[in-house]
């Protein structure tokens, strides 16, 4: 097998090169904001995108998810990647045309090794988080980390989360100049800090302590992550000029992301979120959210990608089972892996977190525990027309925006959110 530096720098680094070449070099005429991290990256992106507007910029935005600006929404394609270099130089020279001058760009550890970001000089690199993705492809949380600093190496300013666990890290063995790095934070002194935190049920209200001033923040967001993400794009926003007090302004009116902690409104007593966490750390953060504001059971319904980081499954399934009352293990994108196996590994995550095999379903209205059921529309349908009762909170997690499920070498057309409103259909037509 061929080293993937090898088709890094023979392969991917001249495509780069020429991509540049060919589309004059786009990003010389913009100001580009770069995130990057583990978890919460189009979140963060998205709100960056929305402040701009908001405060009357011209700007554009490309994630994981969609491309975006003037009114037109672009697809970057299946699953969570960047886009490769001539796609996204190409984007980049239509946003120039239509007259766009501020783009966030969602930059993702695989992008930056494989040189997909390379010609764009960032004027502020964000970092929201490190924590453990990507193994498979990494092979070690070090090289990981490196492939992230790739993008504040090449960032005027950055930012960076002082309360991760990386942030000792970057600043005692990477020669950043500390005259570019600025701090955001909940439990650190730091450049922003989010003080006096009330959850509500629709998001959260805290103080946003700068080095100057106070201000009252309103998010329309749940959970502590989603309060890191807003930190993130606050600050970035103000290195673009945007007045503070028109940035925190403009979050009233933040529609959220699609497949991110998305609430499918339903009459059925019960409440019913999307998700796409699909690492440990993302998992944990959604679990804990929906748990503070849980008036009966949390169960959550998730599985593992196939030909993916397999260390991962035992530490979220130990997560879950930890948080969760009841869970579903289910089917994730098992390319050629037997879901079945690919479950019961996470099984065992739940044994170590206190979690039983539930092996009859009616047992598990009075009982917590685990449920494999390795078809994942049958898993949607089980969740809420049998196991799901008046006052629960139900979350499918890992499909999150996504719009196909990757079974063998195929990709099937798949939609958590439809599959849940097919059932919700179903479960009327049924009383």
């Amino acid at each position: 097998m061929i080293k993937q530096s090898i088709i890094n720098y023979f392969k991917h680094f001249p495509e780069a090169v020429l991509a540049n070449i060919f589309n004059n070099f786009p990003s010389k005429s913009l100001k580009i904001i770069g995130v990057t991290g583990t978890d919460g990256k189009t979140t963060t992106v998205n709100m960056i995108y929305h402040i701009l507007k908001y405060s009357g910029l011209r700007a554009g935005m490309v994630s994981t998810v969609f491309a975006k600006f003037d009114d037109e929404v672009i697809d970057t394609g299946l699953h969570v990647t960047s886009p490769g270099p001539w796609f996204l130089q190409n984007l980049l020279k239509n946003m120039v045309k239509k007259g766009i001058k501020y783009v966030t760009l969602e930059t993702t550890s695989h992008g930056l090794d494989q040189f997909r970001f390379w010609g764009i000089h960032f004027d502020v690199g964000v970092l929201t988080n490190i924590t453990r993705d990507h193994l498979d492809y990494h092979w070690s949380m070090e090289n990981y980390l490196n492939a992230k600093l790739i993008l504040l190496k090449s960032s005027k300013s950055v930012i960076l989360n002082k309360d991760d666990n990386s942030f000792t890290d970057i600043i005692k063995k990477h020669t950043l100049d500390p005259r570019k790095i600025f701090t955001y934070g909940i439990n650190t002194d730091c450049d922003f800090k989010a003080e006096n935190i009330i959850n509500t049920e629709k998001g959260v209200h805290f103080i946003l302590k700068t080095k100057e001033k106070k201000y009252l923040v309103d998010l329309p967001l749940i959970g502590n992550h989603n309060i890191y993400n807003c930190l993130a794009s606050l600050f970035s926003s103000t290195k673009m000029g945007v007045d503070l007090k028109t940035a925190i302004e403009s979050l009233k009116s933040f529609p959220g992301v699609e497949g991110r902690l998305e609430e499918i409104p339903n009459d059925s007593g019960y409440k019913i979120y999307v998700d796409f966490a699909h690492t440990p750390n993302g998992l944990k953060n959604v679990l804990e959210a929906l748990s503070e504001r849980k008036k009966n059971r949390l169960i959550a319904v998730f599985g593992s990608a196939g030909k993916r980081d397999k260390s991962k499954r035992l530490i979220m399934g130990k997560i879950a089972a930890e948080i969760a009352d009841i869970i579903v293990l289910t089917q994730d994108d098992n390319r050629d892996e037997s879901v079945e196996e690919i479950s019961r590994q996470i099984a065992l995550g739940c044994e170590e977190g206190g979690k039983k095999e539930i092996k009859n379903i009616n047992e598990s209205l009075n009982q917590k525990g685990y449920i494999l059921i390795n078809d994942r529309k049958q898993a949607i349908y089980t969740a809420l027309a049998i196991l799901a009762k008046k006052n629960d909170t139900v979350v499918f997690c890992g499909k999150g925006h996504e719009k196909s499920l990757a079974v063998g070498d195929k990709e099937y057309p798949w939609s958590d959110q439809q599959a849940v409103i097919d059932v919700l259909i179903k479960i009327k037509e049924k009383k």
